[in-house]
């Protein structure tokens, strides 16, 4: 099915670990972010394929910002 990943918290990207069209598996780390001064390793939550990623590393993302589209398996 198809689903996302969005932002727990106002934060920065400071890492992108997947392009789109990369197939990914649960658990693997996606994105990087930064909020107060912690960073924060966001995990895919199923197996699947990442379909979009919609921001780049050193954008700002609201809470609640989907990151990146996923379509698991």
């Amino acid at each position: 099915g198809a689903g996302s990943l969005a932002a727990p918290m106002p934060a920065k990207v400071t890492a992108l670990m997947v392009s789109e069209g990369d197939s990914v598996t649960a658990g693997q780390t996606l994105v990087v972010l930064e909020a107060m001064k912690m960073e924060h390793s966001l995990r895919a939550p199923a197996d699947g394929q990442v379909t979009a990623v919609h921001y780049a590393v050193g954008d700002l993302v609201e809470e609640g910002g989907e990151l990146l589209s996923l379509e698991t398996s």
